[in-house]
């Protein structure tokens, strides 16, 4: 392969790459043309893309962009996927889109991910939070605390203010109650 051909190929991949922080990695064998093309649309329609890659080209792509997976990842094919909001997606739409295929599952397994650039298992991309859950949990774990305090500043003022329009609507002893 020519220094022009190889260039074109990079430049391809950086820019088919630039700005993807998730994506899972991937190692298949043995997957058949039609079986492959099925996975590759169902993965599509939920705005996944997949690209098997030439490891020794997409490592230089990912050095010059300061990307560094994990170790292990450059052993083998390498099949990378991504486009999903978040890895946890990603890796939830991969695993049921391949994982739980019976004639896929032998076939494909996952080497490991990347969530914001850094490199971790495909058992840690299942299990970690979206974004927006993430955000939920932060949230959730302010307003716990805040709304405790809240009530109790408002608990004993509540009840003064009850005091005191009680005693308001209260006749003096002297005059008569207002008739109905």
């Amino acid at each position: 392969m020519s220094k022009q051909v190889k260039q074109m190929q990079m430049d391809v991949l950086t820019k088919a790459f630039e700005g993807v922080k998730d994506m899972v990695f991937l190692t298949a064998q043995g997957v058949d043309a039609t079986t492959d093309n099925k996975v590759r649309l169902g993965l599509r329609k939920k705005n996944i893309s997949m690209m098997m890659v030439k490891n020794s080209l997409l490592r230089r792509v990912f050095n010059d962009s300061g990307i560094t997976p994990a170790d292990g990842t450059w052993a083998g094919t390498t099949v990378v996927a991504w486009g999903a909001e978040s890895v946890k997606d990603l890796s939830k739409e991969i695993e049921a889109a391949i994982f739980k295929d019976a004639k896929l599952r032998d076939k494909v397994k996952a080497k490991s991910a990347m969530a914001e650039g850094q490199p971790i298992t495909f058992e840690q991309a299942l299990k970690m939070p979206t974004r927006k859950e993430a955000i939920g949990e932060i949230v959730a774990a302010l307003i716990g605390p805040a709304s405790s305090i809240a009530a109790a500043l408002t608990g004993p003022a509540a009840q003064v203010a009850s005091q005191i329009q009680t005693i308001s609507e209260k006749t003096p002893e002297g005059e008569a109650a207002p008739a109905a």
